[in-house]
Order: structure tokens, then C-alpha cells, then sequence
């Protein structure tokens, strides 16, 4: 099954930088002004790799790619970035507020490689879809830098937490010793990092691993580009990476057949408190002629439609209002909010049941694929391909921010919907289906910058 790895990390000097400076969100969540504030944190901010700035003078010798390799050339020269000593794996803890709650949960794993595998070989599994341009992307940086920077995050199952009591000395939260690292990001998480170099303890925690299936949570376009170009180099080195072996060091630790068969990973279990997944709202432009009421009228035919009223003082609901409408609602629901008035709607099965006969029952009870399927495609005319492409569609976490775009006539409809559960995603993944795109947003995110796997 799951074929781990420790690595030599390739990792920050903390006495030549201040770490909070120079870690990042991942580089999907990154906003243009979030990017210009890294940029203006530190002259070492991984921005200048991950996402660096594009200028109109690119070709393709000189752009973003060539700039991101060069940037880590220099840091490597300079020995603001280090290789580590010894291979070791990296226990991983964040502390974080549930958004729109007073809840403080706590998440840990630990940071590791992966070995790559196609999807068919079932030991990693998707959960939704991907936009072929971010692949293109990733692909191309990836192969100027030679560096993964950014970890993919993992789920895996074990009720037993055997891994968690290895590493932090407990099953339950919190940790037996102090942290090595630990940074607060811009949204008041806390993140901790613990070095584990002791090879009998990582023999221990790859054991523990090595009849575990792994899930996507975060990080598809980068798996997926990771496995591309695993098989690009294996087929350049003349090796079958279904039948290359890992190699063992000196002392006993297995280490990749090659470099691009492995991929850095966050290794999170399942069947522990403090995951957290938000949903990810949707926000459609573009469309001609657009009017809320008349689509009101026209999903009639496929939804119950209940009209949420403006406040008494004549103003729109606002998101806390629309959220708590939503959440109130049993079942499959999702709001539609337009400049010409807010509508909860509520499917009548009896009408979407063609719209859905293609699908499994257990995809045709997500709200999401209702929501693409009836509303997004039928409804609206925007088809799999034109979504997927990412045109026409923006998909938004924060509900204000979606309700402003509408507000601004920067967008036609936002459409809020609720988050989905762990369970399901399991339970779509582990059948070897796929939901939508940007179906699921697991927060926190992973910061970019702890650690980073190098190919040379």
C-alpha cells in the first residue's frame, strides 16, 4: 500500500531569516494582494518560487519559471536555504479558530515523501476534479526549479492513532515535547513543526503507514503534475517505475528509486479531531441578459423556491444571514443571491431525477453535483468543459466576498452552498468517483516554505 519516505529537506536558516517572513499559503489560495504583500515581506519570501510575478517582457527563455529557478539557485549559494544533515520526517501540528465560530481546534500529522502512484493502482485516491491549466503550470515550474516546495495534503485511516503517539507522544492533542519551529500565519493560526531524525523512530512511523490507502485532501493539480513528471523521467532514465525498487542508506531507511518518484506530503489521519472542511462558493459572470427573478422563476421547475426577504429597513440580507438560513435547511439546499433579490433553493426530486440519472446515487446526493448538473448546466447552459476550463465560474470561500462580487456587478449570481462532509468525500473517493471541482476546502491550509524536497 502507502510507500513513504524520510528526506533531507532543503529548509529555511532561521538565524538568517525570521520564518514568518518567508512562508506562504499555498500558491491556489495566494490573492493578487497577498502576493504583493509577500513580496514586500522579505526579499526571501517563497513567493519569488512558488508564484513569482510575471512581467511583460517573458519569453521562453527568460519568465517566471527560469526567474523561480534562479531565485532558489541563489538562496541555496547564499545558505538562506540548507540541507538538512539526515534524512527525517517532520511532525506537523496547527492550532486554529473554526471560521465563523469560537471553536479552537487542533490538526496534526506529519510531513514526509510519498511515493507517486497512478490512481489506478488504488493506493491513492482523488476526490474532484482538476483545471488542466494549473497542471500546465505546476509542470513547468516544477521541471526549471527541480524543487517541490509545497507539500500535498494527505488523509489516511487509523482508529489506533499509532503514527500520532509516535511522533508527539500522545494519541490525544498536543505534544510531550516543545516544538523545534512554530510560526502564526496571517489568519491567526499557530504551526508547529517537530524534527524527527531518529531512524528507529521513522522505521517505526513508516511501518505503521505501510497497509494505509491515502486520499487527496489538498493538492490534486500538484500530485497529478508530480506523477506526469515521474513518468517523463522514468521513461528519460530507461527505468519501469511499476517495477523500480526504493534503495535503502546507511542506516536502513528507504530512499526513492529515483528522485521524481516521490513526492513531499502532509500525512494526516482521518480519524482524528480537528479537520475542518469549508465549502466553496460559487460566483457565475459573464452570462447575457441575467436576471435574478427570472431565474427564480425558471428554477421553479426544479426547486422549491423560498424568497429570503430584505431586513426591515429595506437592505439585503447579509452572508451571516444567508448562512444560517442555509444551515437551517435539511437536506440539499443552496442560496442564490442576485441584485434582484436572495432565493433558497430546495430540490424536488421527482423533477431533477433526469437531470441526475447518469450519476451514482451517492454523487447525486452531494449538493454540489445538484448544483452543477441542474443548475450550472441545465439551468444556466455552462457546460462541464466551460466550467472546468475555468470560464464563466469563480469559486469563492468567504461568503461576503461572493455576495460584493454580485453587488458590484462584477457577477451575475452567487451561489452558497454547504460544506461536504468527510465522510462523503471518503465515501465518493474510495469508489473511485470524482466530485466537481473546488468541491471541498480544507482549512487550514498547509504553509509553503517548512520544508522543501529537492530533485538534485
Amino acid at each position: 500500500m502507502a510507500r513513504l519516505y524520510p528526506f533531507r529537506a532543503l529548509r529555511y536558516d532561521t538565524t538568517r531569516v525570521n520564518m514568518a517572513d518567508v512562508v506562504t499559503q499555498p500558491y491556489d489560495k495566494i490573492s493578487p494582494a497577498m502576493q504583493d504583500a509577500y513580496y514586500a515581506a522579505s526579499p526571501y519570501n517563497l513567493i519569488r518560487v512558488i508564484l513569482g510575478k510575471k512581467k511583460s517582457t517573458d519569453d521562453e527563455i527568460e519568465n517566471v519559471y527560469s526567474r523561480a529557478a534562479a531565485t532558489l539557485k541563489a538562496w541555496r549559494e547564499e545558505e538562506i536555504l540548507k540541507p538538512e544533515a539526515e534524512p527525517a520526517l517532520y511532525g506537523y501540528s496547527q492550532t486554529y479558530t473554526v471560521p465563523g465560530t469560537e471553536e479552537v481546534r487542533e490538526r496534526r500529522g506529519f510531513i514526509g515523501l510519498g511515493h507517486l502512484h497512478d490512481y489506478a493502482d488504488k493506493v491513492v485516491y482523488r476526490h474532484e476534479q482538476t483545471f488542466p491549466k494549473h497542471k500546465s503550470d505546476r509542470l513547468s515550474l516544477f521541471k526549471a526549479t527541480r524543487a517541490y516546495c509545497e507539500q500535498i495534503y494527505m488523509l489516511y485511516s487509523d482508529p489506533t492513532f499509532t503514527a500520532e503517539e509516535l511522533i508527539f507522544g500522545s494519541k490525544a492533542g498536543g505534544a510531550t515535547k516543545a516544538a523545534d519551529l512554530e510560526i502564526t500565519d496571517e489568519y491567526n493560526v499557530v504551526h508547529r513543526v517537530w524534527k524527527l531524525a531518529d531512524p528507529a523512530l521513522i522505521q517505526q512511523v513508516l511501518a505503521a503507514m505501510d497497509d494505509k490507502w491515502l486520499l487527496i485532501a489538498d493538492g490534486h493539480h500538484r500530485y497529478e503534475t508530480s506523477t506526469t513528471y515521474m513518468q517523463e523521467r522514468a521513461a528519460e532514465l530507461g527505468i519501469d517505475p511499476k517495477s523500480a525498487q526504493p534503495k535503502l542508506d546507511e542506516n536502513g531507511l528507504p530512499v526513492p528509486a529515483f528522485p521524481e518518484a516521490a513526492m513531499m506530503m502532509t500525512f494526516v489521519n482521518a480519524d482524528a479531531p480537528g479537520i475542518t472542511i469549508l465549502p466553496t462558493h460559487r460566483v457565475v459572470f459573464g452570462l447575457n441578459d441575467f436576471n435574478g427573478r427570472a431565474f427564480a422563476e425558471k428554477a421553479s421547475t426544479y426547486f422549491d423556491v423560498e424568497e429570503i426577504p430584505n431586513t426591515t429597513d429595506g437592505h439585503y440580507p447579509g452572508a451571516p444571514t444567508l448562512l444560517a438560513k442555509l444551515a437551517g435547511k435539511p437536506g440539499v439546499a443552496f442560496v442564490a443571491a442576485t441584485r434582484e433579490g436572495d432565493f433558497l433553493l430546495t430540490p424536488k426530486a421527482d423533477a431533477i431525477a433526469p437531470l441526475l440519472a447518469k450519476l451514482s446515487p451517492r454523487q447525486a446526493a452531494l449538493d454540489v453535483t445538484q448544483l452543477h448538473k441542474v443548475v450550472l448546466e441545465n439551468m444556466l447552459g455552462l457546460s462541464e468543459e466551460t466550467v472546468r476550463a475555468g470560464s464563466n465560474v469563480r469559486y469563492v470561500r468567504e461568503a461576503t466576498e461572493a455576495l460584493q462580487q454580485v453587488g458590484s456587478g462584477n457577477a451575475d449570481v452567487a451561489f452558497l452552498i454547504k460544506p461536504v462532509t468527510l465522510e462523503q468525500m471518503k465515501d465518493i473517493s474510495l469508489n473511485l468517483e470524482v466530485m466537481p471541482q473546488k468541491s471541498t476546502d480544507f482549512y487550514p491550509k498547509l504553509l509553503s516554505g517548512l520544508a522543501m524536497y529537492t530533485l538534485d
